[in-house]
């Protein structure tokens, strides 16, 4: 364990212990459970079959989880996806590809969702032309829903709720190569995907992650951008289910004591600022395999089917009982990062000319507690 991670968890600790005799019940109302009500919900029947597909539809994984997702309902059976533009990373996703590939996740479940439920969804992307080179106000896709008595259901819709985005450190045990080659082959047309236990290929990739993880955490903007939708402890997740969260009584004591402020986080050499450092690389030390998609053009439609590939993976994994982390920072598009894209696509682009558009770490943990989200009803527009 490193001193960092030591000196946070005996602060976290030590905040427990001054709450006294009422430490134990206070611990145990720490989860986020409001955060949470989205996953209960989901399989729940709100009378419109847009809404009980789009129940699971935002549960998807997405970056930072920012929830970029808005919809409008159209007439009894049509809907339109845009992008909250309020909901980018300017900094560390300057085109908006990452943004672009977690609403394909979106599409993806959506889909499997009205399958499901016997729905074919007629999906057509960029109904107002493909945005570039950034996202705007046109929408992602407008999907019409049309009842099919004999439309299969997807397997992989198993996994819907079980899911999650894995950040503990894994378990010093390998990966089956059967269980690799089925993640890989849950992908989509048009995006190679690939796993690897190999230990030269494992090595290398962890070298290139710490790399560019520390790219992104000691440049003060990238770093900034991950702080300011950062939320500590229970009260902070359930106000805004969404950013990245930090819960549990021991999260929440660090935070009430004062470790985990953003203050503290972003300034060098506090505890904060080295543990959050430290943590991320650790896990990524964890790492006992890894997993990585390309697509041959960066389109926007190449980017939506990044999307759908990726969450289909990381469902096959979720049923093979195998963990996934994504760590993608190699990955970004902004100067600093430049050495580092450019080694990852060295390493893991299928052909020449190819862009790399994701890269996690496999290995074995206990499945931690659902991500928060926000409400269905907050992420529908008026018609």
């Amino acid at each position: 364990m490193s001193g960092t991670r030591r000196s946070l968890l005996k602060t976290g600790a030590a905040a427990i212990v001054i709450l006294g005799a009422g430490a134990a019940a206070w611990s145990l109302t720490r989860a986020p459970t409001k955060a949470r009500e989205p996953w209960l919900k989901a399989g729940t029947s709100f009378g419109d079959i847009r809404l009980d597909c789009l129940a699971y539809a935002i549960l998807a994984p997405n970056p930072h989880n920012m929830q970029p997702w808005r919809v409008r309902l159209e007439g009894e059976d049509a809907l339109t996806l845009y992008c909250d533009l309020t909901r980018l990373l300017p900094e560390t996703d300057p085109p908006n590809r990452q943004i672009t590939i977690g609403l394909g996740c979106f599409l993806e479940l959506l889909r499997q969702a009205g399958a499901e439920r016997g729905f074919a969804l007629e999906e057509t992307p960029f109904p107002e032309g493909e945005p570039q080179p950034l996202l705007d106000g046109r929408p992602i896709a407008r999907v019409v829903f049309r009842h099919e008595a004999n439309i299969a259901a997807d397997p992989l819709f198993k996994a819907a709720l079980t899911r999650r985005t894995n950040r503990a450190p894994f378990e010093n045990r390998a990966v089956y190569q059967g269980a690799l080659a089925d993640i890989a082959s849950a992908s989509v047309p048009g995006v190679i995907a690939r796993a690897s236990s190999d230990a030269g290929t494992v090595a290398a990739l962890k070298a290139l992650a710490r790399d560019a993880w520390e790219i992104e955490w000691t440049l003060d903007r990238t770093r900034r951008e991950s702080i300011n939708v950062t939320r500590v402890g229970k009260a902070a997740i359930d106000a805004r289910p969404w950013g990245l969260s930090l819960s549990g009584p021991l999260m929440e004591a660090a935070g009430l004591a004062g470790v985990l402020s953003p203050e503290n986080m972003d300034a060098p050499g506090k505890s904060g600022y080295e543990q959050s450092l430290a943590f991320y690389l650790k896990a990524i030390d964890t790492a006992q395999a890894f997993l990585w998609a390309s697509t041959a053009t960066n389109a926007r439609l190449d980017q939506l089917a990044a999307g759908r590939a990726w969450v289909r993976m990381h469902q096959q994994a979720s049923l093979l009982g195998v963990a996934v982390h994504p760590v993608s920072q190699a990955l970004q598009e902004f100067p600093e990062m430049a050495p580092a894209y450019d080694r990852a696509h060295e390493l893991l682009a299928h052909q020449e000319g190819a862009t790399v558009q994701m890269l996690a770490r496999l290995g074995y943990a206990p499945s931690p507690p659902p991500s928060p989200r926000e409400p269905l009803e907050a992420k529908l527009v008026a018609a």
